[in-house]
């Protein structure tokens, strides 16, 4: 069990996969091993048999996890497909995932044809099974287009489809590619996961043929169900808050519940309570089996057949297969229901074996069906639970209370031990904790297990009930704002090496375990090196940079000894999502960082659309920008105007701003913000950054003529590699070593364009693009190289760009 889970931890770090007859071959030999092992013609000594046991199992557990790998990326997108139309007919098979300004939606492929009648290949394109499409709103294809934010389920700013419907439209697919940062959300890992080898976007514009609507059917009868519940709970309830907190408790829509909530949620640690997570399934089987086994218990003749804890274990986890699969049958549901399963397994079965070996038995069950949850947060959150429930269980005192409302209390009591033991394992995955999590818990966990979730799931029979519910979700929401606002709400901490993250785990999980003090006590020595960890930092004289991989639009970091400056934010992607809360504030919390400066270029949207987010999580931050007064960023702060010969020093860096001058701002009624971008150096003595936002031509020309001496090593290219930029006069000042583009994969604008990339080829200049690289660092004492995430932490499911 435990060899076949680190085989398949072992083949997750693979940077590239060999060939599926090396892991047929692997699981062919392990299969012959164990046999052997069976037949005992193993060597009598324990620990050696004990030892070819586990590398038996890790050589199971590591074929069959890249033979199912390389299944799965026989299935991938063809890069020639890229970027053109193509003709699909296929079916809706999940709930669509509305937004303000679209839907998102999973789609299956029956057939794939040349949307362009002329194309040169004869042959139909070979397409995967299945793939995530967008539907946005007619008149825009960006999400960050949208007018004015909307309600959820807005009709007017919704795709027209439905779950299980059959579709035949004309769709603009790529392969799956995502922001790759430092401690951050790997997309692409969830898409592999998902089965899902593409995304794309439905083309509906005016040159476009109409999306055609081809009928119904009876598949997919599970999700038509969930949508029409959740379109029935923004019916019944106007109140788009409470609804959608409504509708994630019934139907798993999560996208329902609004971002300032989720918010919220986080902030007071209660956000595994509003989605179907591992846990909240666990919780259900429970409740489930507990009332199974009560009502078996009323009938002698049902007791007779069959023994009411075998009948509570079956029941249980058939209740809890059901909410799973109503509740939109995700990974972490599947992924819980077989563990549950397994555990239940072994219990009707009458194997008692002693819990840990149930639960390693569990976890490989599970990793055997998907061995990438291994890289999942909430699987371990999950794991951690169900083995602090084992152990809760097992170590209950003998005759203890056995009625309804005994195990009732015992159930809180031991979710609320769950709460204490995954709060070290929450700071170390997430590195935010909440200060007032236990007192929220406290409150919210009877609450919504108790009064939100069964009104609302009894709504889906008695509609009304949903007020009710509505009422409850209120009055929580009340509370729960309430304490978030309280100071010091949330703790942070820089992400630890992973045996710190380990040891403090361990430590988390002998503090909660019933056991005398005198050995949970042991578990403080494990936890504190995770907690006081911190990230490593440039020696004094030194700087460095990280390039955040946000998409297009341009956010960097740049660090000394003790000081911290953003320059950029990064974009805004939809109304409901941007750079800032998707991608910077985790990754500085992750570091550690606490910023002096906020230094907005200009106020485009691909500079300050995640501005709004870091600011609030970085009050104490001066804003530095060019943008105008009255901006909404600027309210509530202090905030200066950059301008040409604002200097300062820190840890022997000096830092300047180039550009704009101070009439720039004036030289016009309204300047064009790519003309007052905000241009800062940086620099030890010995080597420099130069930081160029989106300037033009003009500007570098006036940069130029104004300014000796701009020699850097490293160049933040300018306007993300527009034609309007990267003029041969700018380039031949600063001879840069290395060039960086901050641009989307496959972006729109078409940056870098090829003949600026061609400049700088024939100066030798190396360019590192975002879309490649992932998040670039750059270190001064070390001038010649660039670390790109995408590289450095290559795993085989990342999309590698031809």
């Amino acid at each position: 069990m435990a060899g076949s889970v680190l085989g398949a931890a072992l083949q997750l770090q693979q940077a590239a996969l060999w060939p599926w007859l090396v892991y047929a071959c692997l699981l062919a030999a392990a299969c012959g091993a164990w046999f052997c092992l069976r037949a005992r013609w193993a060597p009598p000594a324990v620990w050696l048999h004990l030892t070819l046991a586990l590398c038996v199992g890790a050589m199971a557990g590591s074929g069959l996890a890249g033979w199912r790998a390389t299944a799965y990326a026989a299935n991938a997108l063809s890069p020639a497909l890229e970027g053109r139309d193509l003709l699909l007919v296929g079916r809706v098979a999940s709930m669509p995932q509305h937004g303000a300004g679209g839907s998102r939606f999973a789609f299956e492929v029956e057939s794939a044809h040349w949307a362009d009648a002329g194309a040169a290949d004869p042959d139909p394109p070979r397409v995967p099974s299945r793939v995530s499409l967008a539907w946005y709103a007619p008149g825009g294809g960006l999400w960050a287009r949208a007018a004015a934010e909307a309600p959820p389920l807005s009709a007017s700013r919704t795709a027209p489809v439905h779950a299980g419907e059959r579709w035949r439209m004309v769709v603009r697919l790529r392969a799956p590619h995502g922001s790759l940062n430092p401690h951050g959300f790997d997309h692409e890992l969830r898409m592999w996961e998902q089965g899902e080898h593409a995304s794309g976007q439905v083309r509906n514009g005016a040159r476009d043929p109409p999306p055609e609507r081809l009928g119904s059917g009876w598949r997919h009868p599970v999700e038509r169900l969930r949508e029409t519940v959740r379109d029935a709970v923004f019916e019944q309830i106007e109140e788009p808050r409470r609804a959608g907190v409504i509708a994630a408790l019934v139907t798993g829509d999560q996208r329902a519940i609004e971002r300032s909530d989720w918010d919220i949620f986080r902030a007071t640690g209660v956000a595994h309570l509003m989605s179907i997570s591992g846990l909240h399934i666990t919780m259900f089987a429970w409740l489930a089996a507990l009332a199974v086994g009560a009502l078996w218990r009323c009938s002698a003749r049902l007791m007779l057949r069959w023994p009411a804890q075998h009948a509570a274990i079956v029941g249980g986890l058939l209740l809890a297969t059901l909410y799973a699969l109503f509740s939109g049958w995700g990974l972490p549901s599947q992924r819980t229901v077989l563990m549950l399963g397994a555990i239940g397994l072994l219990r009707l079965t009458g194997r008692r074996w002693p819990w840990p070996f149930v639960w390693l038995s569990a976890c490989a069950v599970v990793v055997a069906v998907d061995p990438w949850a291994l890289m999942q947060a909430g699987f371990w959150l999950s794991f951690v639970a169900v083995g602090v429930l084992f152990a809760a269980e097992g170590a209950a005192p003998a005759g203890a209370p056995t009625g309804i409302g005994a195990r009732l209390l015992r159930l809180l009591r031991e979710q609320w031990i769950v709460t204490l033991a995954l709060t070290p394992l929450t700071l170390l995955l997430f590195q935010q904790v909440s200060a007032v999590g236990l007192l929220a818990n406290a409150i919210a966990i009877p609450w919504v297990t108790l009064v939100v979730t069964p009104l609302a799931m009894l709504g889906v029979v008695v509609p009304s009930l949903w007020h009710l519910a509505a009422g409850s979700v209120h009055a929580l929401l009340a509370v729960l704002e309430w304490l978030a606002g309280l100071p010091f709400a949330t703790l942070s901490m820089p992400a630890p090496p992973l045996w710190m993250a380990a040891a403090g785990v361990a430590g988390g999980v002998l503090l909660a375990m019933r056991l005398p003090w005198t050995l949970r006590a042991l578990g403080l020595p494990l936890l504190l090196p995770a907690l006081l960890w911190q990230a490593p930092r440039p020696a004094a004289g030194e700087f460095d940079l990280l390039a955040a991989d946000i998409g297009q639009g341009s956010a960097l970091l740049v660090r000394t000894a003790t000081h911290s400056l953003l320059y950029d934010a990064g974009p805004r992607y939809s109304l409901e999502s941007d750079a800032g809360q998707r991608v910077l504030v985790p990754l500085l919390r992750a570091l550690g960082e606490r910023l002096d400066t906020v230094l907005l270029s200009h106020r485009d949207s691909d500079h300050t659309g995640g501005a709004a987010a870091v600011l609030a999580a970085q009050p104490q931050a001066t804003l530095l920008s060019s943008i105008e007064d009255g901006h909404p960023l600027k309210s509530g702060r202090a905030a200066l105007r950059c301008e040409a010969g604002q200097r300062w020093t820190w840890d022997g860096v000096d830092f300047e701003v180039l550009h704009p001058q101070a009439g720039d701002y004036t030289a016009f009624v309204t300047p064009k913000p790519n003309s007052i971008s905000c241009v800062l150096r940086i620099g030890n003595g010995r080597t420099a950054a130069l930081l160029a936002g989106d300037i033009e031509r003009l500007q570098e020309m006036a940069l130029v003529a104004r300014r000796s001496e701009l020699r850097a090593d490293v160049l933040l290219v300018p306007h993300h590699g527009s034609r309007t930029s990267s003029s041969a006069l700018l380039l031949d000042a600063v001879r840069p070593r290395i060039a960086l583009v901050q641009a989307g994969w496959r972006n729109r604008f078409g940056h870098p364009a090829e003949e600026v990339v061609g400049r700088y080829r024939e100066r030798g200049i190396a360019l590192v693009e975002s879309s490649r690289c992932g998040a670039a660092t750059w270190s001064s004492s070390d001038p010649g190289s660039v670390k790109c995430q995408r590289h450095e932490g290559r795993r085989y499911w990342n999309h590698v760009p031809p």
